[in-house]
């Protein structure tokens, strides 16, 4: 049996309001794959963002920002489950040991933030995840890819491959931000550089997601 983990934004979540009819389809596309178990990572997006920001303005610490974002990101893992119904763990796991035993009787477990760590979201849980279990990570995202620049401007450049060294180069000029919106965070390109874990960035489109999952051309980032 194969193993995928997916980081799933908080933008295709809940990008103003739960996508509920997504999240639907969502499921339905990972139960046409009978050869594959799911490790589904829930990002806590605009959500997140929004008591982040009301916290930073009235200057509470990095810490305790982050942990309200590791509760949002868990708030959107328990819908997902709620919404995904059978074929699913029914509790979230609290750390990389739960996930691996509720991997074991489910074809589906899903997670936000497991614990807090500096300088991390949970796109690094992701990651640390992926290497638990030996596999690659998908992160679908808002956007298609990596771009030389702005993805909104016209002339930017879908990235299609990039080494990890190069990617690592990326993130370190960006500086952390509790809630930062970017394809990775730095703590899980760290993780995925170190261990080269072969990562996807791909975009929202269900049918892309199939493609790579079946090995077919999709359109998105390859970190390798």
């Amino acid at each position: 049996m194969k193993i995928a983990v997916i980081s799933l934004g908080g933008s295709l979540i809940a990008p103003d309001k739960i996508n509920d009819d997504y999240i639907k389809k969502f499921r339905q596309t990972l139960l046409k794959f009978r050869d594959y178990k799911f490790v589904i990572v829930a990002g806590g997006g605009k959500t997140a963002r929004t008591y982040i920001d009301a916290l930073e303005n009235q200057k509470v610490d990095k810490f305790r920002q982050s942990l309200i974002g590791i509760r949002i990101t868990r708030l959107n893992a328990w819908t997902l489950i709620n919404l995904f119904k059978e074929n699913c763990a029914k509790v979230i796991p609290k750390s990389l040991k739960d996930v691996k035993n509720l991997l074991i009787k489910n074809k589906i477990v899903v997670c936000g933030g497991l614990r807090y760590m500096e300088d991390n979201t949970s796109d690094g849980t992701a990651a640390s995840i992926a290497n638990l279990l030996n596999t690659n990570l998908i992160n679908m995202t808002n956007v298609n890819g990596l771009y030389n620049k702005d993805p909104k401007l016209k002339d930017s450049k879908l990235i299609r491959n990039i080494s990890f060294e190069n990617f690592h180069k990326i993130m370190e000029k960006i500086k952390y931000k509790p809630g930062q919106h970017f394809v990775l965070d730095q703590h899980a390109s760290e993780i995925i550089k170190k261990n080269k874990i072969k990562t996807y960035i791909i975009g929202p489109s269900l049918s892309n997601l199939e493609n790579l999952l079946k090995n077919k051309k999709f359109t998105g980032t390859t970190i390798s």
